[in-house]
C-alpha cells in the first residue's frame, strides 16, 4: 500500500512539474514581450514628445519677439489646438528678457489637468528629458538667429501606454490560462494512456498467475517500451512453461517406469518416492535461496555504483560479493548433485549452513556500506539546508572529510583538522558544510594542480561570540592578476576547462550575507593560500 501511494505522488508530481514549468516559461515569455512592448512605446514616445516640443518652440518664436498684448492671445489660441492631441497634458511657454524668465502663456488639456506650478526653477534640470512613473518632461530653448528668447515646458501622459500595458497583461493572463489548461489535459490523457497500459498488464500477470497457464501470452501493446516489456515477460512465461512441462514429462516417465518395476522393487519404490518428496521440499528451499541470492546481488550492484562516488565502501562490498559468489558456487555443486541424482543429506546440510554464514557475511558488509552511505547522504542534506540548529563542528568537519576523502586520497592530499571534540555551536550547518566543501574542491582543482602531494589544514576556535575558521593550504598560491577579483563571480584561471569561476563568490556570498561574517585571504605563489572566516555564532557547550 505504502508503495502504490508513492508511485501515485510521483505521477502527480510529474503532472505539476509539467505544469509549472511550462507556466513558467510561459509567464517569463509574455512578461517580456510586455516590457518589449512598453519600452517600444515609451521610446516613441519620447521621439514624439521632443518633436512636438521643437514644432511648437519653433511655432511661437514670432509671439514672443512680437512683444504685444495680442500676442500672447494668439500664441494662447495656437496652443488649444493641441487638445486633439491625446498625450499632451501640459505646455507651458516661458519669455526670457535679460537674466529673468517669466510666463508667458500655457496650455491644460481639460479640467481634469488643473494647472501646475511654473517650471522655471527648473528649467536647466529639463532640459534633458525626464521620464517619470506617468509622464514625460521636456524643456526646450526658443531661440531667434541662435539667440534664446524663450523656453517651452511640455508634459506627456503615459496612460496611453499604461492602457496598453494594462490590456496587453490580461491577454496574457488569459493566454497563460488556456495554455496551462491545454498543457493540463495533454498531460491527463498521458497520464491515463499509462495508467491504462500498466492496468492491463498487471491484468494480465494477474490472470495468468490465477489460471497457472503460463502458455498464455501477453497482447502486444501500442507503446514500444511497454510492448517490449509485454515481449520479454511473454519470454519469461515460455520458458516457465517449457520448465513445467519438461518436469511434468520427468514426472510422468518416472510414473510409468515405477508402475513396470512396482511389483518387483515395491520397497525401492515407496523409498524413492519419500526421496522425491524430499527432493521436492529441497528443490523449494533452493528456490527460496535463489530469490534471496537475487536480492543481495541487487544490493551489491547498488553498492558498487556508490562505490564509484565513495571509494572507501570497496572492501564492505568486497566482501559481500565474494561471499555471494561462494554462495553461488556452493549452489552449482548442490543443483549439479541433485540433478545427478547422487545429492546427500550430510551435503546438503553442509550448503545451508554455509549458506547461513555467508549470508550473515553479506548482511555485516551491506549493513556497513549502509551506515558510510549514510554519512554521504547527510553531508548532502547538510547542504540544502539553510536553518539554524546545533551541532558538533568537529563532527561536521569529519562528514565533510568522510565525503571528499576519495578526491584527496586520488592527488595524495592529507587533511588536518584542529579543532576541539567538544566544540558545539548554533549556527547554520549547511552553509557552513557549502563553505567548506567549496575551499577543498577549489584547493584540489587549482591550488594542487600539477603537484603530486598536498596538505590542507583546517583550524576553529570560537572567541568573543565569534566563531574563527582558518583554512590553509600549501598548493601553487593565488596569482597577483586575480587577487583583486577572487571574490567577483565568474572569476577563474580554468574557463575553458569548464570552471564557472563562481566558487569562491558562493562561499563570500554565504559568509557575508547568510552568517553575517567575514572573509579574507593572504596567498604566496609557491607558498599556498589562506582563508580567515570569522562569523557570529551561539556556544551551547564549553570545555
Amino acid at each position: 500500500m505504502k508503495t502504490k501511494n508513492k508511485l501515485i505522488s510521483n505521477r502527480r508530481f510529474l503532472l505539476a512539474s509539467i505544469l509549472g514549468v511550462a507556466s513558467f516559461v510561459i509567464v517569463i515569455i509574455l512578461t517580456s514581450i510586455i516590457y518589449i512592448v512598453e519600452t517600444q512605446e515609451e521610446l516613441k514616445l519620447e521621439k514624439y514628445t521632443r518633436a512636438w516640443a521643437k514644432s511648437i518652440a519653433q511655432a511661437n518664436v514670432t509671439y514672443l519677439v512680437e512683444n504685444t498684448k495680442g500676442a500672447e492671445k494668439r500664441a494662447n489660441a495656437n496652443l488649444k489646438k493641441l487638445v486633439t492631441a491625446d498625450y499632451i497634458n501640459y505646455i507651458h511657454i516661458y519669455k526670457k528678457e535679460g537674466t529673468e524668465t517669466t510666463y508667458f502663456t500655457g496650455f491644460n488639456k481639460s479640467i481634469y489637468h488643473p494647472a501646475i506650478p511654473s517650471k522655471v526653477a527648473q528649467i536647466d534640470e529639463l532640459l534633458t528629458l525626464k521620464n517619470q512613473k506617468n509622464n514625460l518632461e521636456l524643456v526646450v530653448e526658443i531661440k531667434q538667429n541662435k539667440t534664446i528668447v524663450g523656453y517651452l515646458y511640455i508634459q506627456a501622459s503615459k496612460k496611453n501606454i499604461h492602457d496598453f500595458s494594462r490590456q496587453l497583461t490580461f491577454t496574457a493572463i488569459a493566454l497563460l490560462l488556456f495554455a496551462l489548461t491545454l498543457f493540463f489535459i495533454l498531460a491527463s490523457s498521458i497520464k491515463n494512456k499509462i495508467n491504462q497500459l500498466l492496468t492491463t498488464l498487471v491484468e494480465s500477470l494477474q490472470e495468468i498467475s490465477h489460471s497457472k497457464n503460463y502458455n498464455e501470452q501477453i497482447d502486444p501493446l501500442p507503446l514500444i517500451e511497454f510492448d517490449i516489456l509485454a515481449q520479454n515477460i511473454n519470454i519469461l512465461l515460455n520458458r516457465t512453461a517449457k520448465h513445467i512441462t519438461k518436469k511434468d514429462n520427468t514426472h510422468q516417465q518416472a510414473l510409468l517406469e515405477n508402475n513396470i518395476l512396482a511389483e518387483k522393487v515395491q520397497a525401492r519404490t515407496n523409498a524413492l518416492k519419500e526421496s522425491n518428496q524430499e527432493l521436492l521440499s529441497t528443490l523449494e528451499k533452493l528456490h527460496q535461496f535463489q530469490g534471496q541470492l537475487v536480492e543481495t546481488e541487487k544490493m551489491a550492484s547498488l553498492g558498487d555504483m556508490v562505490a564509484g562516488i565513495a571509494h572507501e565502501i570497496n572492501t564492505p562490498i568486497g566482501l559481500g560479493v565474494t561471499a555471494s559468489t561462494l554462495m553461488n558456487d556452493r549452489w552449482m555443486e548442490i543443483k549439479q548433485a541433485f540433478e545427478d541424482k547422487t545429492l546427500k543429506s550430510s551435503q546438503l546440510k553442509k550448503f545451508l549452513t554455509q549458506g547461513e554464514e555467508n549470508i550473515e557475511m553479506i548482511y555485516r558488509n551491506l549493513d556497513r556500506a549502509a551506515k558510510l552511505i549514510s554519512s554521504f547522504k547527510k553531508v548532502a542534506v547538510d547542504q540544502t539546508s539553510t536553518e539554524t540548529n546545533s551541532f558538533n563542528f568537529k563532527t561536521l568537519l569529519e562528514e565533510v572529510f568522510i565525503t571528499l576523502k576519495a578526491k584527496l586520497h586520488e592527488q595524495h592530499i592529507d587533511l588536518i583538522i584542529d579543532c576541539p571534540d567538544n566544540l558545539i555551536v548554533e549556527s547554520k550547518a549547511g552553509q557552513i558544510n557549502q563553505i567548506l566543501v567549496n575551499l577543498i574542491l577549489n584547493s584540489i582543482i587549482h591550488g594542487f594542480e600539477g603537484k603530486t602531494d598536498g596538505e590542507i589544514t583546517i583550524s576553529v576556535f570560537y572567541l568573543s561570540d565569534q566563531l574563527h575558521i582558518s583554512y590553509k593550504d600549501n598548493g601553487t598560491g593565488i596569482d597577483e592578476s586575480v587577487k583583486s577579483k577572487i571574490f567577483a563571480p565568474f572569476t577563474t584561471t580554468k574557463r575553458g576547462s569548464g570552471a564557472s569561476g563562481l566558487g569562491l563568490h558562493l562561499v563570500f556570498n554565504i559568509v557575508t550575507q547568510a552568517l553575517n561574517g567575514h572573509i579574507d585571504f593572504e596567498s604566496e605563489i609557491g607558498i599556498g593560500t589562506k582563508f580567515n572566516i570569522i562569523f557570529p555564532a551561539l556556544l551551547t557547550l564549553e570545555q
